[in-house]
């Protein structure tokens, strides 16, 4: 219990974790609150037993309780804002530590990791951390503290009933201890579980066109609600465990009570403790566990907390690239790769390549699918870092500069464009969050965006949908160039933007490229012939290697892959339906 408790005050950020602290602290105030009571009740009573009761006495000690009890509202009302806001707050900034964390990852990472995961991590995991996680370590401290408070009262007032306090306490620690021991497997289950929660529900709506047009319904739906009924069970399981325990420890507070009792009053008849002794004793024996059985209902839940604390961890502890590189501006836009090779895991991707891309020219990159065409790309931008040989900008290497230096002279233009639940104008103004409304119009008239936005409800207000859903593919396209241009990065790289582009789109999307690449260093990755074939350097990469290189021109001169490739596409272009 208490390693866990550390763990997540550890876990917590500087400043919320002096909230934390300073809430414990508000804590042993309300605890004394609580124990002052007992001497108030104490004064009255022996005014009474003496037969000397006054005014006065009986005005002490209502004063004593009021006091008391208003100072423990108050105290309460400040303590519980004060985990709140620690909570709260800890969970958002968490969630944002963690998003920069996941920005300088490989991208190599997020291929091997599911999206249910890491979805699980900032969503599930973090709302636990800040809600269920807070609630229960504040009210296991709070129950903590009340009990050690009173029970030190009474061993300073009656060593024999303090002892069997502390004996009570040490069954109670024991069962509670069983309890947390045999919630630790389904714990982990329970967070397994919600991982694949979260990854079933999210497969089965990005492929729900999947699911329909192969009328899958039924097998998908089955396998997702197997998942949402584990997890049913398991979170069942953990209440059974707990119904097992916390009744016993409830029974073994409430004995605890009543060996007060009964020895108080066996001490009186010996003559060893007083009436007025006994009468407090009494009193205190149905008060001194309140806090205990508060905390014991909710302790089981502190593995629960610690796999929170330690899935965060997990994610923060990834080993992030190197990013602690120079802010620099280079003077040229010279690209170069000299002799870099790159596998993910054991499978070589990249293979001795070297090439030279001078600034503002077109280098184009086909070959067969999976060849590492994309990857290559990648390298260069520093999505990955190589495992050997060198990719320099302007003669410096990529890995010496910092990464937001670096990524400013990029812009992106990949065949899937992703587009966030926001107006259109934000969409586009997304690599400059401050852009004027003009600036984002000019852009958006260069990509040939301004006519279907303005055709839109609210124009550039109009919030689009995740992802564009309520987008064509052609619209999505041009907006994601609209964004590169507002960026308006030296070094462009368009990702077989025209994949998959209709015929009634590819006039105004081809327009859209020639604006944002104009007087730009291009890195292509395409299928289409017309748009390689103007390039002043095509690099053909099968295997992970280049195999041929030159202009179109050069390679349609020489037998291989490229002549291959223009030939099958000229025939393509000539079939006709008969």
């Amino acid at each position: 219990m208490i390693s866990t408790l550390k763990k997540f005050f550890e876990f917590c950020r500087v400043q919320n974790r002096r909230m934390f602290y300073r809430t414990l602290g508000i804590g042993v105030i309300i605890a004394a609150c609580e124990a002052a009571k007992f001497p108030a009740i104490y004064l009255v009573l022996a005014g009474f037993l003496s037969g000397s009761i006054s005014k006065n006495m009986i005005l002490s000690g209502f004063v004593i309780l009021l006091i008391a009890s208003l100072v423990e509202s108050l105290a309460k009302g400040r303590s519980t804002m004060l985990q709140c806001r620690a909570g709260y707050c800890e969970c958002a900034e968490k969630r944002i530590e963690i998003a920069e964390h996941l920005r300088y990852l490989p991208m190599g990472y997020f291929n091997q990791n599911s999206l249910g995961e890491i979805t699980t991590v900032t969503t599930n995991i973090m709302e636990q951390l800040g809600d269920v996680a807070t609630r229960v370590v504040m009210l296991t401290t709070q129950g903590i503290l009340n009990s050690a408070i009173i029970v030190l009262l009474i061993l300073i007032y009656d060593w024999r009933i303090g002892l069997i306090c502390l004996i009570g306490i040490g069954l109670f620690a024991g069962i509670n201890r069983a309890m947390r021991k045999a919630n630790a497997r389904v714990s982990v289950t329970k967070v397994e579980t919600d991982t694949r929660v979260i990854s079933g529900v999210l497969e089965y709506v990005q492929g729900i066109a999947e699911v329909k047009a192969y009328n899958l319904v039924g097998q998908s739906r089955k396998k997702l609600d197997d998942t949402i009924r584990m997890a049913g069970d398991i979170n069942t399981d953990m209440e059974m465990i707990c119904n097992r325990y916390v009744p016993l420890q409830n029974m073994v507070l409430k004995l605890t009570g009543v060996a007060i009792l009964l020895f108080s009053i066996s001490f009186y008849l010996s003559g060893s403790m007083g009436l007025l002794e006994v009468f407090i004793m009494m009193i205190m024996s149905f008060q001194v566990f309140a806090g205990l059985e508060a905390m014991g209902a909710y302790s089981a839940l502190l593995r629960v907390v610690d796999l929170c604390v330690e899935r965060g961890k997990e994610v923060l502890a990834l080993k992030p690239m190197d990013i602690s590189g120079q802010e620099y501006e280079p003077k040229t836009d010279d690209i170069e790769v000299s002799e870099i090779d790159f596998s993910y895991d054991t499978k070589k991707i990249i293979d001795h390549v070297s090439l030279k891309v001078p600034e503002r020219t077109t280098a184009a990159f086909v070959g067969p699918s999976g060849g590492g065409k994309t990857t290559l790309c990648h390298l260069i931008a520093r999505f990955w870092d190589v495992d050997r040989g060198r990719v320099s900008l302007d003669g410096k290497d990529v890995r010496d500069y910092s990464m937001d230096s670096l990524m400013d002279n990029f812009s992106f233009v990949f065949q899937n464009v992703y587009l966030f639940h926001d107006t259109v104008a934000n969409n586009i103004r997304f690599g400059r969050p401050d852009a004027p409304i003009k600036d984002v119009i000019a852009a958006a008239k260069k990509a040939c965006c301004h006519d279907f936005i303005m055709a839109l409800p609210d124009g550039y207000d109009t919030i689009i949908g995740e992802n564009g859903a309520s987008l064509s593919g052609g619209e999505k396209q041009r907006l994601s160039i609209a964004r590169a241009i507002m960026k308006d990065a030296p070094i462009i790289i368009l990702d077989e933007a025209t994949a998959n582009v209709d015929p009634e789109n590819e006039k105004d999307l081809m327009e859209a490229i020639q604006a944002l690449t104009r007087e730009k260093t291009i890195l292509m990755i395409a299928h289409r012939l017309k748009t390689v074939r103007n390039a002043d350097q095509i690099f053909v990469i099968d295997k992970g290697k280049i195999v041929q290189r030159g202009t179109h021109e050069e390679l349609m001169e020489q037998e291989g892959i490229y002549r291959r490739f223009v030939d099958s596409r000229r025939q393509a272009i000539g079939w006709k339906i008969g």
